[in-house]
């Protein structure tokens, strides 16, 4: 039976048609992919299933009768429920404090019922991470990304309680390492198998084909192609999304493999050097890291989630304290950091993209807003940034647009070492090959990158250098053509 149907949805913002006619029907125990690129329509015809937004024209059905979400409460109730993107646990609470969050169940004076809360949150979590997986009364700041991501799959289930049909997870495994990820969807199939149908919005093509069993893309507010994963080819389904052919169905140049060769050769001992670090250890993670980092290259840093390669950028920015060694910066434009956690860290979401691009400790006191907004609109030109105008909300952009604003305000500050931190995290196929030539070409003009990514396929493809981060020791850099994924893969679990 058809867990959700959509027929027929259009919605416009002004002049823009979003969703021109969308069907989309996905079935009780099935996990369906949605893709497509940032900008395609999938957040809008996921915010209008989850009623967050409403349609102008369609109809749509949970369960075989009809749905119109006025609000999410309505979806909710429904049985209608998301795991967005970005984390959103309090990283205060504990397990039961956050599955219940909004649905506590209270008595008399509006007093918990402690019993009733244990037993909502412990029958959530054994659906989604099996008995006893995870300690209840843990604090969730103080839990791995893998075991927040399973307690947010916990509170979304636990919120659409016993009448639970249709679970949006929408890219689940963009902050997760490979063994993560297929732990969560190890937990995602046995979800499905219990009659749940699983919408699954996401931009990477392995997880769609291992893991889905149909799949529907857009492009340009419109379906484009369906079917399944299995049998569809790779290449198939990426110039469904694109409507044109990359040169690889990773995003990348396959001709470019082995890192280097996409530039030339790395540079040689005599370019100017621009960090280095000695045996460097934090607090936590790093414990022991050690590099040299040149003029025009870009050294990347593979490891597993968990292994400290963001712990390792932050220390060596100075935001997190180094408990021993030594960080010696020769750069004489200094460094800048792009963060992995863009909403939280990267970018002021509530703010325009001119202000965004000009935040700066370097700026003058006193700013003319004309001036902003100019510099701005050359910013947005110059990396064809997708947006209304320098005074957009760079929250109401997408993904892949958000990262290219954190990347302009790198820019410019014309920064000499540019700190990396998943710069694809989350966004689509064609913005992937954009940022990453984006960074080639900043190597070639004289940067020098630190470039942490969970993507080995990236870092084999784009680095001239690789070292890998194994609990949280650094291991000596080696040729990118020395590296395949494989190889990595091992390195950093062994």
């Amino acid at each position: 039976m058809n867990a959700l149907v959509v027929s027929a949805i259009e919605k416009s913002f002004g002049p823009v048609d979003v969703l021109r006619g969308v069907d989309l029907e996905v079935h009780g125990s099935e996990v369906h992919a949605v893709l497509g690129e940032n900008g395609a329509g999938k957040s809008t015809l996921m915010r209008i299933v989850l009623g967050l937004e409403h349609a102008d024209r369609g109809t749509m059905t949970v369960g075989g009768k009809p749905y119109a979400p006025r609000n999410p409460a309505d979806a909710r109730r429904a049985g209608v429920v998301m795991v967005p993107q970005e984390r959103t646990l309090c990283p205060h609470l504990d397990v039961i404090e956050n599955i219940v969050l909004g649905i506590e169940p209270s008595g008399p004076l509006g007093v918990l019922r402690e019993k009733d809360a244990v037993a909502v949150a412990t029958r959530a979590l054994a659906l989604v991470a099996g008995e006893g997986r995870i300690p209840i009364r843990a604090r969730a700041g103080a839990m791995s990304v893998a075991d927040q991501q399973l307690v947010e799959i916990a509170r979304a289930l636990a919120q659409g309680g016993e009448s639970a049909r249709v679970l949006v997870l929408d890219e689940p495994t963009a902050s997760l390492g490979k063994s993560d990820a297929d732990r969560l969807f190890e937990r995602v199939r046995a979800l499905k198998e219990s009659g749940l149908a699983v919408v699954l919005v996401t931009h990477f093509l392995g997880d769609v084909r291992d893991h889905a069993d149909r799949y529907t893309v857009l492009r340009d507010g419109k379906v484009q192609g369906s079917g399944d994963p299995k049998t569809a080819p790779p290449e198939q389904i990426v110039h469904e999304m694109l409507g044109r052919e990359l040169e690889s169905v990773r995003g990348e140049a396959d001709a470019a493999k082995g890192g280097a060769g996409y530039r030339g050769e790395a540079p040689g001992g005599g370019a100017e050097t621009l960090l280095e670090l000695r045996t460097v250890a934090g607090v936590a993670k790093p414990r022991a890291a050690s590099l040299t980092l040149k003029r025009g290259e870009i050294l990347g840093i593979a490891g597993l989630v968990g292994s400290g390669r963001t712990e390792l950028l932050r220390a060596i920015l100075g935001l997190d304290r180094v408990k021993s060694g030594e960080v010696v910066v020769t750069a004489p434009r200094g460094m800048g950091l792009l963060s992995e956690d863009r909403g939280g860290e990267g970018l002021m979401l509530g703010r325009s993209i001119a202000e965004n691009i000009a935040l700066s400790p370097r700026g003058p006191l006193f700013v003319n807003p004309s001036h902003t907004r100019a510099d701005g609109a050359r910013w947005i030109s110059e990396l064809s940034v997708r947006s209304s105008g320098p005074d957009q909300r760079v929250g109401d952009l997408s993904g892949g647009n958000q990262q290219k604003v954190q990347i302009a305000r790198l820019l410019r500050e014309d920064f000499d070492v540019l700190l990396v931190d998943e710069p694809t995290r989350g966004i689509d196929v064609a913005s992937k090959a954009q940022v990453l030539d984006l960074l080639r070409e900043l190597a070639g003009k004289g940067k020098g990158i630190i470039l942490v990514s969970s993507q080995l396929d990236e870092l084999v493809s784009t680095c001239d250098r690789i070292a890998v981060l194994r609990r949280g020791e650094l291991s000596a850099s080696r040729p990118a053509t020395e590296w395949d994924e494989e190889k990595l893969l091992l390195e950093a679990a062994s």
